[in-house]
């Protein structure tokens, strides 16, 4: 009966070990990485929001959990928003966005 546990535990650690490797690993860097990213936001750096709002940083204080984004160079128009909510920092692809309103 103990060598039956004993054969059974070093594959269940085999494959728990696998797991983190292969699935828990990468995504405690990927976290790491972007909240470096969010950290180090700065003025006049392009973000897109988890909502998918696009905008430019006007007004962004190191420490604080708000950012201010301007999404219309037209009117100007700014909105305040969480520094955990930017989904990505930096230029998007111009093939990413069609430029057409409305869409």
């Amino acid at each position: 009966m103990d060598s039956f546990f004993t054969s059974m535990a070093i594959p269940l650690g085999i494959t728990l070990l696998l797991m983190y490797l292969l699935l828990m690993r990468p995504e405690q860097k990927k976290r790491k990485e972007m909240e470096t990213k969010l950290a180090a936001v700065k003025k006049n750096d392009h973000v897109i929001t988890i909502g998918g709002i696009y905008g430019t940083v006007v007004n962004a204080v190191a420490g604080s959990r708000f950012v201010t984004i301007r999404v219309d160079d037209g009117t100007g128009t700014k909105v305040k928003i969480l520094r955990s909510a930017i989904s990505q920092v930096g230029a998007v692809d111009d093939g990413d966005m069609d430029g057409s309103p409305g869409e």
